[in-house]
């Protein structure tokens, strides 16, 4: 059973990854506006993970005997002034995804919840890799920031992301 200082914890944490993904779903919007459909396909994907992640933890709290709770979801930004400044604040929020996580294994670690803590591993090792794969599509974007050969070469690439087998 899981005790309510983690219940709350996981909560947060499932409206936390709602808002990821709705905040890539604005990002996904804001890329079809400017004819970018890689770097929309890319974003739909990082959207489509994040509400996977929210899944993964809705599904953990009931199997623990916890009650899942719906909050409000904030608004997400909705405008950007160009490509790379989405990039940017895609990195910046991956980071702050990375504190979240941390902070949750503080948690579990604080309640002797050692279930919970290994559950947790998973979106460690989950948020190292996202925060790479994040910095290098931001690093790319920056190297071709101005270049419009270079931006659509690299939207048709980014055009290519599929989720894998476990998101």
């Amino acid at each position: 059973m899981l005790s309510e200082k983690i219940t709350k914890a996981l909560n947060d944490q499932i409206n936390a990854e709602l808002f990821s993904s709705y905040l890539y779903l604005s990002m996904t919007a804001y890329f079809e506006s400017v004819s970018l459909s890689g770097c929309a396909n890319w974003m739909r994907m990082q959207a489509q993970e994040e509400l996977e992640h929210s899944v993964k933890i809705f599904n953990y709290i009931n199997e623990r005997g916890g009650r899942c709770t719906m909050e409000a979801i904030e608004k997400p930004q909705t405008k950007w002034d160009s490509p790379l400044h989405v990039f940017k604040d895609v990195v910046k929020h991956e980071q702050k995804v990375t504190g979240l996580i941390n902070d949750l294994v503080d948690c579990a670690l604080d309640e002797r919840d050692h279930a919970t803590r290994n559950f947790l591993e998973w979106f460690v090792a989950e948020q190292v890799e996202e925060e790479a794969n994040v910095g290098a599509a931001c690093d790319r974007m920056r190297m071709v920031e101005g270049d419009s050969g270079g931006l659509f070469a690299l939207d048709l690439e980014l055009g290519k992301r599929i989720l894998g087998p476990e998101a």
